[in-house]
């Protein structure tokens, strides 16, 4: 490990800090942030759920941050607010709408502006898109994604292959740092990459293939490796 590479705490904020300014999305001056041994806390209070994942994303952008610990609540404005019976009606016009989403096999219950999802769909990727077509409805204080996939059953050794062909295509460098084993259609992947982003890239390459119904996604993130 080359220790010019190393960065201390007060750069880490210092750029986290940048990085939320940079980020149209964020309004820098409701976020606070704390940095200690590489992981940030971010803390405070912002008008949107969307806002809350924008700032979380901005910070797993910057270098030499490991893990990022949200303490961000959603408050809503009084002309967003919504009940939860307003809320329920917008996340089910929202699931008809997104045509990659199978919405009649997905419920939802709304406690207080959090909105869990229930169901089962036939891949990852239907339960990632499930979850991504709500972000943004106003209202919405947190998602609790609980949808289980059931894919047709694949040959281990085959979805294997083709995660590691797709790895090969789309993150060539970080694919040869990543090992996959594939157990009844869970995903496990291991090894070390430089960057959340990479990370993200990574479990989004392999959550595409057919016949996969989860991702343990436990590679760790060294940015000097």
């Amino acid at each position: 490990m080359a220790l010019a590479t190393m960065r201390t705490d007060a750069q880490i904020k210092t750029d986290v800090l940048n990085e939320l300014e940079w980020d149209s999305r964020v309004d820098e001056t409701e976020v606070g942030v704390q940095v200690k041994d590489g992981v940030v806390t971010l803390a405070g209070h912002v008008p949107a759920y969307t806002k809350k994942l924008a700032a979380i994303q901005a910070a797993h952008r910057v270098h030499a941050v490991l893990d990022v610990v949200s303490e961000l609540e959603v408050k809503s404005p009084a002309f967003w607010k919504r009940s939860d019976q307003d809320v329920a009606k917008a996340v089910r016009h929202a699931l008809q709408l997104d045509v990659l989403v199978p919405e009649q096999r997905i419920t939802s219950t709304i406690t207080d502006g959090v909105v869990a999802l229930r169901g089962k769909v036939d891949s990852w990727a239907q339960r990632q898109d499930a979850e991504g077509a709500i972000h943004r409805l106003a209202g919405i204080k947190g998602v609790i994604n609980q949808i289980t996939v059931e894919p047709k059953v694949g040959d281990a050794t085959t979805i294997k292959h083709k995660i590691e062909e797709a790895l090969e295509r789309q993150a060539e460098r970080e694919a040869k740092r990543v090992s996959v084993k594939v157990n009844d259609g869970v995903v496990l992947l291991t090894g070390t990459v430089r960057s959340w982003g990479e990370r993200r890239a990574i479990e989004g390459a392999a959550g595409f293939a057919s016949g996969v119904r989860r991702i343990d996604n436990r590679t760790t993130v060294d940015p000097c490796s």
